[in-house]
């Protein structure tokens, strides 16, 4: 029997100002050299950056925390929206080391959702600043929540630090 009950969900959004031009923060998410310098939380490195930006491109993206017992954790994200240098919109998901989806549960993230939308937004602060907005929609585990905010705050922070 499925479970048809509406849950509630929960948006997260994390903003930073990037010491940078709009251009330069803008490629920040869309040049793989780039990706790999900040993609993960702390402890977490980027290993892998196949980048398609394009409106029905999807994307490859890996961090590593081997020490932690995490060697590889694949990511995807299937663009829907690319407006650049302004707005970037892709649907994310868990996957394998070839890019196609999996349960998030399989690798014991069941509060993971599938799909899950993110809007990225570029705005010109100054002539050398950027304040990038991040929102990702439809959690329904307040704890995944609060450790998808955890990470994406610390990987922002790691993408802030490339530029001062």
């Amino acid at each position: 029997m499925n479970d048809t009950t509406p849950h509630e969900t929960h948006d997260l959004v994390v903003s930073r100002d990037i010491p940078a031009p709009i251009e330069a923060a803008w490629k920040s998410w869309t040049e793989p050299d780039r990706v790999l310098r900040w993609w993960g939380p702390n402890g977490f490195t980027c290993t892998v950056a196949e980048l398609d930006v394009r409106v029905g491109g999807t994307s490859l993206v890996c961090m590593s925390a081997p020490d932690w017992g995490f060697p590889a954790l694949y990511s995807t994200w299937a663009y829907t929206l690319v407006d650049a240098p302004r707005r970037l919109e892709f649907i994310h998901n868990i996957a394998d080391e070839h890019g196609a989806t999996i349960d998030p549960a399989t690798i014991g993230a069941a509060g993971i959702p599938r799909d899950v939308r993110h809007v990225i937004t570029f705005e010109a602060i100054g002539d050398d600043a950027t304040r990038l907005t991040v929102t990702e929609l439809g959690y329904i585990d307040p704890e995944q929540l609060a450790l998808s905010k955890k990470g994406l705050e610390e990987s922002l922070d790691k993408l802030v630090a490339i530029y001062v």
